[in-house]
């Protein structure tokens, strides 16, 4: 017990990335995130999971600037933000991985890395020239950083595996100097090899201290590859675990609500 002791103690002082408190989204009548009491430190990997309805996408949403909260407050390392929109979050340096990825698929891999952000090497307002070069050149950077593979840059992504798809997203997400990176459901869509890769990339970002979000239905990998599980139920946080000090059997009761009235105000790391 002293090894876990001394990890959880250690954790607590280390600077709070993101934290919400008493997060709420209503629509209409209908209560979808009720008091939302979160936090993720530095470095910190976590899991958001519960089952489909129990409010994970709200908290997301609302988090990313994609929706505005009812009520609550948003703070990133300890200064309260509110973002208007997906790209207010993004500047404050929240990159988001959605399951859809969000790519463009007839373009190559340096203009999805880009996208949003591209750099001009002439600037003539709409006869503006696009710096491909040093595009090509920080993609390449950025994929070696995060251990990804992908040996023809300038082939277009509705060719490429999804596998390599999901690289380029996370790369994207993680090359930008991101202070937070939230995955939704990262390898939901992939084979068991993609699935490895992709497992070995969220790994090295640990390495890298990246903080990170998982959003996913998936134990094995949540038990595999963070520090900690967020469980949802009925739009409300219901328990906060570290993966050495739980199992499945208790996630999945907490996620079902069979232990309703023991886990029901479970405290938070």
């Amino acid at each position: 017990m002293r090894r876990r002791t001394e990890k959880v103690m250690e954790n607590q002082f280390d600077p709070v990335v993101l934290e919400t408190r008493s997060l709420t989204k209503h629509y209409g009548g209908v209560r979808a995130l009720n008091e939302a009491n979160f936090v993720i430190r530095e470095g910190e990997h976590v899991a958001i999971v519960g089952d489909n309805g129990a409010g994970k996408s709200t908290f997301v949403r609302n988090i990313t600037g994609v929706e505005e909260p009812t009520s609550g407050t948003i703070r990133l390392f300890d200064k309260e933000v509110a973002f208007s929109n997906p790209k207010a979050a993004r500047d404050a340096g929240i990159e988001t991985v959605y399951q859809n990825l969000a790519l463009a698929d007839h373009l190559d891999v340096p203009a999805n890395i880009f996208l949003g952000r591209e750099q001009v090497g002439l600037n003539l307002g709409p006869f503006s020239w696009l710096d491909k070069k040093a595009m090509r050149s920080r993609s390449k950077e950025l994929l070696n950083e995060t251990g990804i593979q992908i040996p023809d840059l300038s082939g277009k992504l509705q060719g490429m595996s999804g596998g390599q798809r999901q690289c380029v997203a996370i790369s994207r997400a993680a090359g930008w100097g991101a202070k937070l990176i939230i995955m939704d459901e990262p390898t939901a869509a992939l084979g068991i090899q993609e699935t490895t890769r992709v497992e070995n990339i969220i790994r090295r970002l640990k390495e890298r201290g990246t903080p990170v979000i998982i959003i996913s239905h998936n134990l094995r990998q949540v038990f595999n590859l963070v520090d900690r599980v967020v469980v949802f139920r009925q739009g409300g946080i219901v328990g906060d675990r570290r993966t050495d000090e739980t199992d499945g059997n208790e996630i999945v009761s907490m996620i079902t609500g069979a232990d309703q009235g023991i886990h029901a105000n479970a405290s938070y790391i």
